[in-house]
């Protein structure tokens, strides 16, 4: 039997739960839109979080302890997150299509002027500033977590990771109160649309970005993580410096210039 570098993975059942999952957490989601029942969508997103805690602790195993994860494993997962965060910058490419193609030549619904009638935009140089400011020192803190896990620093690796977690987690919380002091809704006009589903999908990826960086730090306490061997925390810091990017976009062109 030749033996090959490829990890050819076994029988699992978390393909089919998640997509089970998925499929009636979309369904529930429609029930309850419509005023019905909220059941069909809590019985989904209960199959899909013990999808992702139950198949996240087999590639675990399979990586840490098990020993599948070799340099050409390692090299696909690269390559995997690299189309993945390429896909989501294709995702964001549509929002702010849809932001300038409205504001560089606004109808006369809207009053031909960006922004619309009425439409009372947020200070820029509040709390934006501050998210902005915020969002940059996390980018720096991961920065410094990889840094310390490259050299064996467990201490400072911990640390910098729980620094860069409370401060995205703050981003949140401001970006929440942002949106509840807001004199606009998604609602009103196209203005409220675009930048209530950008900044909302920003929010979205940040939370997620922070679970992601979470479970790295649970991960790094218990040592899963060596010098050479830390994929899954390149690609938590990966996606987390693409949620930075994509927010300085964010400030400039709908925060700044669009107000």
């Amino acid at each position: 039997m030749t033996r090959n570098p490829f990890h050819l993975v076994e029988y699992s059942p978390w393909p089919l739960t998640g997509s089970l999952g998925a499929m009636f957490l979309t369904v529930g989601l429609t029930y309850w839109f419509h005023n019905h029942s909220m059941i069909t969508m809590v019985m989904g997103v209960f199959l899909v979080i013990m999808t992702m805690l139950q198949w996240w602790r087999d590639i675990i195993r399979e990586s840490t302890f098990q020993g599948y994860h070799t340099t050409k494993v390692s090299l696909g997962m690269r390559m995997g997150m690299i189309l993945f965060i390429t896909s989501e910058v294709c995702f964001f490419f549509a929002f702010f299509w849809a932001y300038f193609h409205s504001s560089l030549a606004p109808n006369t619904e809207l009053g031909a002027c960006w922004p619309p009638v009425y439409i009372n935009p947020l200070n820029p140089f509040q709390v934006p500033l501050l998210n902005t400011a915020i969002l940059l020192a996390s980018g720096v803190s991961v920065t410094w977590a990889h840094h310390s896990l490259m050299v064996g620093n467990h201490k400072e690796s911990i640390q910098s990771m729980t620094m860069t977690i409370i401060l995205g987690f703050y981003f949140t919380v401001l970006q929440a109160e942002e949106y509840m002091e807001a004199s606009f809704s998604i609602s009103d006009s196209i203005y409220g649309s675009t930048f209530f589903v950008a900044t909302g999908f920003h929010g979205l990826h940040v939370i997620i970005g922070s679970i992601f960086l979470l479970v790295c730090l649970m991960r790094i306490t218990y040592h899963h993580f060596s010098v050479n061997h830390h994929f899954g925390f390149e690609a938590a810091a990966w996606y987390w410096h693409f949620v930075d990017v994509v927010w300085l976009i964010l400030y400039t062109c709908i925060y700044w210039w669009g107000s």
